[in-house]
């Protein structure tokens, strides 16, 4: 079971559609071996640059709203859009990086998206913040769509585990230090301040994984193939059970998604009037995802995937409802619950998506991944404008909601497999000498 992210626990290996040869393993990287710990730093510093940029915005939504007289739905568009943009590029940009090299894509996209962050906090408009948000998140589509087969092809089979993990861990250190450094530096020196401050930690990070990360010696070039491509992705979409995960995968991230973009201005409206650096340290309860996450595997193991499930919505809607009081301990009790509930949730269908494809998993992952960040693009926006209308009331109805859609869809897939178990086993046809 991976381990919990800000939003990436499920990462892309490749989108080819035929597989790799198998690279020597005396050529792969291992711990004690020249250019592992070089590897793991570079990728460790590219995963805290995607997450600190990604959601850079996210804790600032109370401030932005306030310097251009927007609303709540409307300033949540610069979290949406680069979400939103991520989720559409993953797949071509996987292609690509099965063209041009992971390295070169990994670069690439760092590069693209650190320039344009060093341009965001002097966007003259909300338009001008929501486009140079969009074109942030579809550069950043690329990291994690090279990330994984970068490590597959260069690290030891036996030491893969490990270097996944400092990558993810880097994916959480990045979302979760991105929000409460810019919180803290907002309530300083204001909002634009606090992004040219994420911005200069991505150029940092981006140098040390320009000069740390190693030459790729076990990458062997592809040829696109858009019809290929196009199949294994149309096979996927049309297996039930993996149109069940993506849309489950979706819907927790709706819920994720709208509870983490109108958290702000909640907290800090009557009755809590909280300062913007307390807002942006809400964010340490992420680190519950991590528990939760790992515990998800255990819980598997006892309860079958569907009564993971089962658990997992139930404590994310046991949150919601806790968090409607007005009184802070229980705002942060609801979220603890809700945040631990959506790694659960999060793991259990991500993980379920690589063991149900049985071709083209780099793709299933993709599809999966797409959904995701479709669903925090949704839960965004659709959070922000039910806060709009109907407070904080309405943003947990909105969550109560997708939950209710989680819910349905394993209630159905548990009456699907029931039936496809009493569905008796056609004889075999007898052998003839």
């Amino acid at each position: 079971m991976p381990p919990a992210s800000t939003g990436a626990s499920t990462l892309i290996v490749a989108a080819s559609t035929q597989p790799s040869p198998v690279p020597s393993t005396a050529d792969r990287l291992e711990p004690g071996r020249p250019g592992y710990r070089r590897m793991s730093f570079a990728l460790f510093a590219a995963g805290v640059a995607t997450f600190a940029l990604l959601y850079s915005t996210q804790a600032l939504l109370p401030a932005v709203s306030a310097s251009f007289g927007a609303t709540a739905g409307q300033a949540s568009w610069t979290v949406s859009a680069a979400t939103g943009a991520l989720a559409l590029c993953v797949l071509p940009l996987s292609a690509l990086s099965e063209r041009f090299g992971r390295r070169q894509m990994m670069t690439a996209s760092l590069v693209v998206a650190v320039t344009v962050g060093l341009f965001v906090p002097f966007a003259p408009s909300l338009g001008w913040l929501i486009a140079l948000r969009a074109v942030q998140g579809a550069a950043l589509a690329g990291l994690p769509a090279s990330a994984m087969a970068y490590l597959a092809e260069e690290v030891r089979p036996k030491a893969l585990v490990a270097a996944i993990g400092l990558f993810v861990a880097g994916n959480s250190i990045g979302g979760m230090s991105g929000r409460i450094l810019t919180g803290w530096v907002a309530q300083a020196w204001g909002w634009r301040a606090a992004l040219g401050a994420v911005g200069l930690l991505a150029v940092a990070c981006a140098v040390v994984f320009h000069f740390m990360i190693p030459r790729a010696r076990n990458f062997t070039p592809g040829s696109l193939n858009p019809k290929a491509l196009a199949k294994t992705v149309g096979g996927h979409l049309s297996d039930p059970l993996l149109r069940r995960l993506y849309a489950i995968g979706a819907l927790f991230m709706t819920v994720f998604g709208a509870v983490y973009t109108v958290i702000g201005f909640r907290l800090a409206e009557a009755p809590f009037s909280l300062p913007q650096g307390v807002v942006g340290s809400i964010f340490l309860v992420y680190l519950v995802g991590t528990v939760s996450s790992a515990a998800a595997g255990r819980l598997v193991g006892r309860l079958g995937r569907r009564g993971a499930l089962y658990l997992a919505v139930s404590t994310t809607a046991a949150g919601l409802l806790l968090s409607l009081a007005d009184q802070l301990a229980s705002v942060l009790l609801g979220l603890v619950l809700i945040t631990a509930g959506f790694f659960a949730g999060h793991a259990v269908a991500s993980s379920s998506v690589s063991r149900t494809a049985t071709t083209g998993r780099a793709q299933a992952s993709a599809l999966y991944q797409s959904a995701y960040y479709l669903g925090s693009s949704a839960g965004g926006t659709l959070g922000a404008v039910a806060f709009h209308a109907g407070g904080w009331a309405g943003t947990v109805t909105l969550g109560l909601v997708a939950v209710l859609g989680v819910v349905s869809i394993t209630l159905y897939g548990t009456r699907a497999a029931r039936v496809e178990r009493r569905r008796p086993v056609p004889a075999m046809a007898s052998v003839q000498n």
